[in-house]
């Protein structure tokens, strides 16, 4: 018995390109990962196609993105433990950090409109007094 045989019972219907697709999916992302290098080293048309086969069919580095793995763990965290006085602590304190992280923005934005303003002040002043210098030095010359 050969290791694509012992990894996917299921195979012998199967051709050798999805024979060898199963046994990759089964080792992971280093194995579609280690396919790709060693296509590159030894062949490098190999590891192309790997790498555009992987990309398209959103296989090895490119299958699950950050984002579902956040959206996933934050579903989870809603769903109810079980435990009633639990479930109002968690709800408690995600809506404390939720509204104290909306103060933080708030005072964040403050703070960014405070150093806008106080470098448009500064221009305008800076802009007032080369003006003022201009007309003295115009009715000098006058």
């Amino acid at each position: 018995m050969t290791p694509v045989a012992t990894a996917n019972p299921n195979t012998d219907h199967m051709g050798w390109f999805s024979r060898s697709e199963a046994w990759l999916d089964s080792k992971g992302k280093g194995a579609w990962i280690a396919a790709m290098v060693l296509g590159f080293i030894f062949f490098w048309p190999v590891g192309l196609a790997l790498l555009f086969y992987m990309i398209w069919s959103k296989k090895g580095m490119f299958g699950k993105s950050c984002r579902s793995k956040k959206s996933r763990h934050r579903m989870h965290v809603m769903s109810s433990s079980g435990n009633s006085a639990f479930d109002a602590y968690r709800d408690e304190t995600i809506a404390r950090l939720e509204e104290e992280q909306a103060n933080f923005e708030a005072f964040l934005e403050r703070l960014r409109e405070a150093k806008d303003k106080s470098e448009f002040d500064q221009f305008m002043d800076e802009r007032s007094k080369k003006a003022a210098k201009d007309r003295d030095a115009q009715t000098e010359e006058a």
